[in-house]
């Protein structure tokens, strides 16, 4: 195994937040007339299931991934954070909130955490991938890069993991172009973020790789053939492949 990580045996672990904009019967009234934007990067992340699957497929890792729209809740906030509720879910009463929260929100987030737990108290590392994709265009600019690599950078080996998988992908001979800790911060309100503070920083790297959606072709939401190839082939250059 990778000299990265402090213990031979480490587990790549595969989530996807923003996999579907699938919006429960129950609710769907509220969101009529929202089907544009549900489809659209603000009710789902195009791509990002497409990548996680073809990631964890090929390292025989777990995925768990949502299935239903961020605009219902956001699985990627934590409670409390404004954006938890999108504006068609923050003028929900207390209860249906809570039942919200109940039936899909804490339910993902306590099975990403179990698996993880269980991963760690077998002896493994777990080197967990949170798959996402951007916009390419923010307020009228287009972005350039075609992959993000997110991490905190205070903690030693999720900043030695992302600068070394970088330079894997940079040192490839191809044209794309990887940034860490861009379009956002690593440190940001996430998944990976509220995990860090439950998990050891030797024994659980939390990364979200980030992947522009300009690449996303199809209703399918496919991810052009030759990047999810350097994604996987540089990742399994430094863990192998499962």
């Amino acid at each position: 195994m990778d000299a990265f990580f402090p213990s031979e045996r480490t587990r790549l672990f595969v989530t996807c937040e923003h996999a579907d904009y699938r919006i429960p019967a129950e609710f769907a009234r509220r969101f009529t007339g929202s089907e544009t934007v549900r489809r659209s990067h603000r009710g789902y992340d195009p791509g990002a299931l497409h990548a996680a699957k073809r990631i964890a497929a090929h390292f025989r890792a777990p995925l768990v991934f949502s299935d239903t729209s961020r605009l219902l809740v956001d699985l990627n906030r934590s409670i409390g954070h404004p954006f938890l509720f999108s504006k068609w879910t923050a003028g929900l009463d207390p209860a249906d909130r809570r039942k919200v929260l109940r039936r899909w929100y804490f339910p993902y987030r306590r099975t990403v955490e179990k698996r993880i737990a269980s991963e760690i108290r077998t002896g493994s590392t777990v080197l967990h991938l949170s798959v996402h994709s951007f916009s390419p265009l923010r307020e009228g600019r287009r972005r350039r890069m075609d992959l993000g690599l997110l991490y905190d950078p205070s903690r030693d080996l999720e900043a030695r993991f992302c600068q070394a998988w970088q330079r894997q992908i940079r040192g490839s001979g191809s044209a794309w172009k990887v940034y860490r800790n861009a379009p956002y911060r690593g440190v940001s309100d996430g998944l990976t973020t509220a995990l860090r503070r439950k998990f050891n920083r030797r024994v659980y790297l939390g990364i979200e790789l980030e992947i522009n959606q300009a690449h996303c072709r199809g209703r399918g939401g496919r991810i052009e053939e030759s990047l999810i190839y350097l994604i996987i082939r540089s990742l399994e250059r430094l863990v192998g492949r499962g």
